[in-house]
């Protein structure tokens, strides 16, 4: 028996489980780029608004802070490689860390991972194939990048850099996930360390592009290596090896720590609880507060810091435009026709919402992670009715989203009312406009309880449906997509505050739907078998 045993048995399980997240995860992330590319000739079609993007872009260090710094603005590879040549890594190292984590430490958590260790199951099967798994999703969702970059007419040598850039980072960061996985006894815990990582990586590059001083700063961090390989801008492909590098060794030190601990326990141990509950933990509100406050936590520092950094943008937003009229129509197709300031604005509170809607569905599929867990039954043996159990998990789903959009809109506002001396009078617009969210985002949790309810087993289609709604309202406009699809969205129809005029109508409407839909699937997980 070898250490490795059992590994293809466990990939293709895992694969298996993920067969919607992860091809969901690919397409999303791998579809991005090629929408821009093919966008870039119609938004900048001479060579004037070309030179008044570079321009722009050049002079702007808040859009640098944010998009990273822009090495070739004059070809539409080169502004695709700015404009998602950091959140398409980010994004792909997100979907790695939770996908290791979900694979490895929840496994344990749940106590899947003893009952499989006691078979013909090698020490580092698990960990081998979580790694399996995520450089699969990491590599189709390369694949999907260089395949769409260049099926829009850009150089093939820039697509695979670009492509190689996603996936070696996505790579590095399912190694730093399997480390987390041996330091945390929780999943939880071993998603905040990863994820913590990937922040302080995200902020060392912002800072680092952002500074020409200490511009030293964006080498600390993998996110700033990627964007440095230069897609489309030189392709040096060297800085892929110290991607490539840093990986192995991060991968290596989990493989290390691995034998250094048991089954279900981590490096550091949990500080044990106290023999007795306290009062406060008497309820079911109470237990699910304790289960979902760090998540709501981190959800609304990252609300926070990206309102701060949109916010800090608005007043700029004439210099990612530039003189180009076609770039200023799209803006009006996101974010209604008036002052191009306000477009912005509103379309950058239609953003919040529809990364609201993630948290929402995140919070409410809790409540089948608790189900198949098997800690909901011991709960309802008690006086603990269903409906009151669901309604604790649901307060964090509709207050929660509305609590991060209330900080959106006031770290957005207050930026963007001291850029240009005003805060009075744009922290209430901006507020206004992203708290205009909440009724599309209540739909969306309406939808994940239903999906619940009726079909218990299939409840991560909740995310599809969050992702189709949201590639619906982001680049639907930009691609002018026909009005009937585009209304399938609950975010089309939420009035584009502040540059249009409030209407009572559509938040009717919305509201309405999401109590129909809530009340709909409460009453039919009131009736269904728990499990």
């Amino acid at each position: 028996m070898t250490a490795l045993v059992g590994t293809r048995h466990l990939v293709r399980l895992a694969l298996r489980r993920d067969r919607v997240v992860l091809p969901l995860w690919a397409l999303v992330i791998g579809v991005l780029p090629a929408s821009s590319a093919g966008a870039y000739d119609q938004l900048y079609p001479d060579a004037a608004s070309r030179a008044s993007l570079t321009t722009g872009m050049s002079a702007n260090p808040s859009i640098t802070l944010l998009y990273g710094p822009p090495f070739d603005l004059s070809t539409a590879g080169g502004f695709t490689a700015w404009r998602f040549g950091v959140f398409l890594p980010l994004f792909a190292a997100l979907a790695c860390i939770f996908t290791v984590t979900r694979h490895t430490r929840q496994e344990e958590d749940t106590g899947r991972q003893e009952l499989l260790s006691s078979t013909v199951t090698g020490r580092y099967a698990a960990l081998t194939a979580a790694l399996i798994t995520a450089a699969i999703g990491a590599v189709g969702t390369g694949l999907l990048v260089v395949l769409g970059l260049i099926g829009g007419g850009l150089p093939a040598g820039g697509s695979v850099a670009f492509g190689l850039g996603t996936t070696l980072t996505g790579l590095l960061f399912a190694a730093v996930a399997a480390i987390a996985a041996q330091l945390a006894e929780y999943s939880r815990t071993a998603n905040g360390i990863a994820s913590a990582v990937l922040g302080v990586a995200f902020l060392l590059r912002a800072v680092g592009d952002s500074a020409t001083d200490i511009s030293w700063l964006s080498w600390l961090s993998p996110l700033g290596w990627s964007t440095q390989i230069r897609p489309f801008a030189g392709d040096r492909w060297a800085v892929a090896l110290l991607l490539v590098a840093v990986t192995v060794v991060l991968g290596t030190v989990a493989y290390r720590l691995l034998p250094l601990r048991d089954v279900g326990m981590g490096i550091f141990p949990a500080r044990p609880g106290p023999p007795v509950a306290a009062p406060g933990l008497r309820s079911p509100f109470a237990l699910a507060w304790r289960l979902h406050r760090g998540v709501l936590i981190g959800w609304t520092v990252g609300f926070a810091v990206l309102g701060a950094m949109f916010g800090s943008l608005a007043a700029g937003i004439g210099d990612i435009v530039g003189d180009s009229a076609q770039a200023q129509q799209m803006f009006e197709r996101l974010g209604g026709a008036q002052n191009l300031v306000d477009t912005f604005l509103a379309a950058i509170a239609g953003i919040f919402g529809m990364v609201a809607s993630m948290y929402a569905v995140q919070a409410t599929l809790r409540m089948r992670s608790e189900e198949t867990a098997l800690r909901l039954e011991p709960v309802l043996a008690t006086r603990v009715r269903r409906l009151q159990w669901a309604g604790s998990h649901l307060v964090f789903s509709l207050l929660g989203t509305a609590l991060l959009l209330v900080v959106s809109g006031l770290s957005a506002g207050l930026l963007h009312g001291l850029r240009v001396g005003d805060v009075g009078g744009q922290v209430p617009a901006v507020l206004g406009a992203t708290v205009a969210q909440v009724p599309a985002v209540w739909v969306v949790v309406g939808i994940a309880v239903v999906v619940f309810g009726f079909a218990p087993k299939f409840a991560t289609a909740a995310w599809g449906v969050a992702a189709a709604f949201l590639l619906l309202s982001l680049f639907g406009p930009v691609v002018q997509a026909p009005q009937l699809l585009l209304d399938v969205s609950p975010f089309t129809h939420v009035p584009k505050l502040p540059s249009a005029d409030f209407v009572v109508a559509p938040f009717a409407w919305l509201l309405g739907i999401a109590v129909v839909t809530l009340a709909t699937g409460l009453a039919r997980f009131q009736r269904r078998d728990i499990g």
